[in-house]
């Protein structure tokens, strides 16, 4: 879990969203627009939130993404991992052993059992884990939900509804290209 990217953000957020869209799938477009975030970020990140069985995709006209499971059965360490893999916090290069006063080779003490510092880093890092694991989706979208005012909710909910019956009323590429040839 090395240095948490902006795509742990933008997907955190982006889930929060879907939390309380139901079963009305969202697509990664959508999520974008809705927040004014990179397309292309989005688009990165849902595959792999997918692929971890945390969001499922439906395909066609009003496709897009659901969350695969309840939101308090997501916990934040299982978005991290699915986006960023499970990497460490802290990658040991036992520099301990490369002091300029060992002539030839650092003696036992020196290099024996795990590094100092690397024990500190482990620990920060189960730490870390262990936070994000306690923390679920559904936790954190019931925090936001008690935190806003009920017409950003309602003004929310329209706009995801505009989006979807627009998706719905747009001729796809075949469609107008069927349509210019029979006329």
């Amino acid at each position: 879990m090395a240095h948490l990217t902006v795509s742990v953000e933008y997907g955190i957020h982006c889930l929060l969203w879907l939390v309380n869209s139901g079963e009305a799938p969202l697509s990664s477009r959508d999520l974008a627009d809705l927040q004014g975030i990179s397309h292309s970020l989005v688009a990165k990140i849902f595959p792999k939130l997918e692929k971890a069985g945390i969001v499922r995709a439906s395909e066609g006209v009003r496709g897009g993404y659901v969350l695969a499971r309840p939101a308090e059965e997501i916990s934040f360490l299982q978005i991290v991992d699915a986006i960023e893999g499970r990497k460490p916090l802290f990658d040991c290069q036992e520099i301990r052993g490369r002091c300029a006063v060992f002539e030839n080779a650092p003696p036992a003490w020196a290099t024996g059992g795990v590094c100092a510092v690397h024990v500190v880093m482990l620990q920060a890092e189960k730490a870390m884990r262990d936070t994000l694991g306690r923390q679920s989706l559904g936790a954190l979208a019931e925090a936001f939900a008690g935190a806003v005012p009920p017409e950003f909710a309602t003004g929310v909910g329209a706009w995801i509804g505009a989006r979807i019956e627009g998706r719905a009323r747009k001729p796809r590429a075949s469609e107008t290209s069927d349509r210019e040839v029979e006329q």
